[in-house]
């Protein structure tokens, strides 16, 4: 079973749609998917809710307590988080994976939130061990502007991987309303964003990005 989790301490940065897409994804190409919702927002559920009944099936799991019972079966786990974790409880977490995807905006507050929570990841054994792989995303990006470019600088100097960039559009927006992924939209409509999630989902199809050993 193929565990993959979207996380970051601060809010706002995107974690539920790369989390609902990559379940879309995932499903369709055929996997049979779960996607367990830790936030007490609970915006993953309210997004599978409005899922066309025809669409390939996402199993949705809302998790209580830090803990969801997954049923058997499931090929892909999607798991999407709160922010604010910290210490022994992101230590729980982390524990749960294999790969750790963290999105972050181009923006001064989120470049430094960003740099103080890959610190803290970075002094997890289970990261330092890699036994979780980590990498990073650039989400809700313009490119061309000044401060995307010091996104760019500051993700290409971490010593975790810099896996995508992912611009600022309203077609996640345009799925999302219809409980649906970017890649269930019309292929003309949204041919350079799954260029741009391609090298996402090549990362995540790789070795680098499943447990070491």
């Amino acid at each position: 079973m193929r565990t993959i989790m979207v996380l970051n301490a601060k809010g706002g940065c995107g974690k539920t749609t790369l989390a609902t897409n990559l379940a879309s994804y995932y499903a369709v190409q055929g996997y049979k998917v779960a996607l367990v919702d830790f936030d007490e927002q609970k915006c993953s559920s309210d997004w599978l809710s409005m899922r066309p009944d025809d669409r390939e099936e996402i199993i949705g799991i809302t998790a209580e307590d830090g803990k969801a019972s997954v049923p058997r079966g499931m090929d892909i786990v999607i798991m999407d988080v709160p922010a604010g974790l910290h210490h022994k409880v992101l230590n729980s977490f982390v524990a749960k994976v294999q790969s750790i995807i963290i999105p972050v905006l181009p923006s001064p507050i989120d470049i430094r939130a960003c740099a103080r929570f890959v610190q803290e990841m970075f002094a997890i054994k289970r990261i330092k061990d890699e036994k979780t792989r980590i990498a990073v995303v650039a989400n809700r990006v313009r490119e061309n502007t000044i401060i995307y470019h010091a996104l760019e600088n500051y993700l290409k100097k971490l010593r975790i991987p810099f896996i995508a960039t992912l611009r600022d559009t309203q077609n996640y927006n345009r799925a999302a309303g219809r409980g649906l992924g970017i890649f269930e939209l019309a292929p003309s409509l949204v041919a350079h964003d799954e260029e741009q999630w391609e090298p996402l989902l090549k990362w995540l199809r790789s070795k680098r990005s499943m447990p070491k050993g």
